[in-house]
Parts: C-alpha cells; sequence; structure tokens
C-alpha cells in the first residue's frame, strides 16, 4: 500500500492503521480558500517531505496520536510534488519554509507553527 492510500484511506486498513480526515493541498489557489474557511474554522496544514526519514517519522508520530474530531481542517502538503504551493504558502502567510512542518491558521493569520520534532509537542486542541 502506497503512501498516498495510507494517508487518504486505502484499501486493507488494519487495527494499527489511522486514517485521518485530511484534504490534499495541490494548488495555489487552494490557499486563498484556507484563509477565507479560516475566519470560520481552524486550517491546520501538515508539509511533509516524501524523501525524508525525519518527515516520515514526525507523520507517523503526528497520525498516531492525532484525537481531534471535525473541529479543524487539516490538510495535507507533498511539498516535493506541489513546491510552488509550498512556497507560496511562505509568502501568503509570511513563515519560513522548513520540512516537515505544521501551520495552523485563524482569522487568516498563522497563529502558531512548528517543525520536526516540535509538531508533536503542539496541543492542537488549544487552537482550536
Amino acid at each position: 500500500m502506497g503512501l498516498f492510500s495510507r494517508l487518504f484511506g486505502g484499501s486493507k486498513k488494519t487495527k494499527e492503521q489511522k486514517i485521518l480526515p485530511w484534504k490534499r493541498l495541490t494548488t495555489v489557489h487552494q490557499l486563498n480558500i484556507i484563509a477565507k474557511l479560516s475566519k470560520k474554522k481552524t486550517q491546520v496544514i501538515f508539509k511533509h517531505s516524501t524523501r525524508c526519514g525525519i518527515s516520515k517519522m514526525v507523520m507517523n508520530q503526528f497520525i498516531s496520536s492525532f484525537n481531534l474530531d471535525n473541529n479543524l481542517d487539516l490538510y495535507y502538503l507533498d511539498l516535493l510534488s506541489y513546491r510552488e504551493v509550498s512556497d507560496e504558502l511562505g509568502y501568503k502567510f509570511q513563515i519560513l519554509h522548513q520540512s516537515p512542518q505544521i501551520i495552523i491558521i485563524k482569522n487568516n493569520v498563522v497563529i502558531a507553527h512548528a517543525s520536526h520534532g516540535a509538531i508533536n509537542q503542539l496541543d492542537l486542541e488549544r487552537f482550536v
């Protein structure tokens, strides 16, 4: 089963696998939609490098510990496939590029962000 199958609900799910409500972030236009939606609901973007072992480890830990319901929108950005989107994300929300990275947006402003191991130290619930 490939990465996207595991992330977005592949066909054979074992008890250990947890499927998150990821939305794929693939276009620059989506950033405007995210900004607009952030006025009503917290938006969270997880930037991931599919070639980086640390990024994979952090993502697996994030998935394992994620326990929120529909109180936020959760986006997945494969920054290697969508580098233009990753670059525009930094410009639009005034944050430096890091990978892996989590970005929390509320009221059209980044209210928190973290990279590497600090991602899993963030308490997402307090930003909802």
